[in-house]
Order: C-alpha cells, then sequence, then structure tokens
C-alpha cells in the first residue's frame, strides 16, 4: 500500500528549505498542556457548541400556581436541549469530579508525607462524592422520574 501512495511523490522533487525554529517558540509545560485541556474539557462538557449553534437563553422561566413568572435554570423533560446556566453548571461538577481524581491520583507519590496524603485523599473523595450526587440531583430536576426506586 505504501507504494500505490509513493508512486507519485518520485517524480516530485521537493525544495531543499533550510527552515530554522524561531527563538522565541518552545514547548509548553506540562501544567500549561494541562490548563488547556482541563479548559476545553469544562467547554466541551458545557455543551458550548450546543450554545454556539442553537443560541439557548441562558435560563428559562416558568409561572407558578399565583400568576408570578419565576426563573428556572433546568429545562425540564428536555434530556437533550439546556439553558447556559445549565450547561455550565453541569460542567463545573464534571470538571470538578475529574478533579476529584487527578487529585487522588497524586497521593500515590512516594514523596508525599502522610499528613499531605490522608488531606489529599479526602479532598480527592470529597470532590468526586459532591460532584456524583449534585450531577444526579441535576438529573432527578431536569427529569422528575428518572432513578426512582
Amino acid at each position: 500500500m505504501e507504494y500505490i501512495f509513493a508512486s507519485p511523490l518520485i517524480f516530485l522533487d521537493p525544495p531543499n528549505l533550510k527552515l530554522k525554529k524561531p527563538s522565541w517558540l518552545q514547548q509548553p509545560s506540562a501544567m500549561v498542556m494541562y490548563s488547556f485541556v482541563l479548559l476545553s474539557y469544562f467547554l466541551v462538557t458545557g455543551g458550548i457548541i450546543y450554545d454556539v449553534i442553537i443560541e439557548p437563553p441562558s435560563v428559562g422561566s416558568t409561572t407558578d400556581e399565583h400568576g408570578h413568572s419565576r426563573p428556572v435554570a433546568f429545562m425540564p423533560y428536555r434530556v437533550n436541549g439546556q439553558y447556559i446556566m445549565e450547561g455550565l453548571a453541569s460542567s463545573f461538577l464534571f470538571t470538578l469530579g475529574g478533579l476529584g481524581f487527578v487529585i487522588l491520583d497524586h497521593t500515590h507519590n512516594p514523596t508525599t508525607p502522610k499528613l499531605n496524603r490522608i488531606l489529599l485523599i479526602a479532598v480527592g473523595f470529597i470532590c468526586v462524592t459532591v460532584s456524583f450526587i449534585a450531577c444526579w440531583v441535576f438529573m432527578r430536576m431536569k427529569l422528575p422520574g428518572y432513578l426512582r426506586t
């Protein structure tokens, strides 16, 4: 297969360019790349692409039994629809849970003192637990009959 794709290139003679890397260009640090990946994860799980295409309102409104309009943050009974604040809140919780797992992963470093290890385990466990419970509550608000036992 390689010969088939390389055969047209036999007749082409690429120019001999002497390109140098600019001196100001350097490899980003691991924390910069991690921050970029975490920010993109936050935006993608928050539905930024959906928000740009559909342009939903930031919050919705509903009328209560007295005829007063009150704001709602969750679009009820619509799994495939969201308000902007709903997407950002759920994205924050997804990111918080992911950070909890990253914190739990750092507890395996052998140079970490015992007190710091216990604190990291506690903080990581709290982040994962809060994220799970809050996402579960959000899903119950979005679909009231969901996960009823």
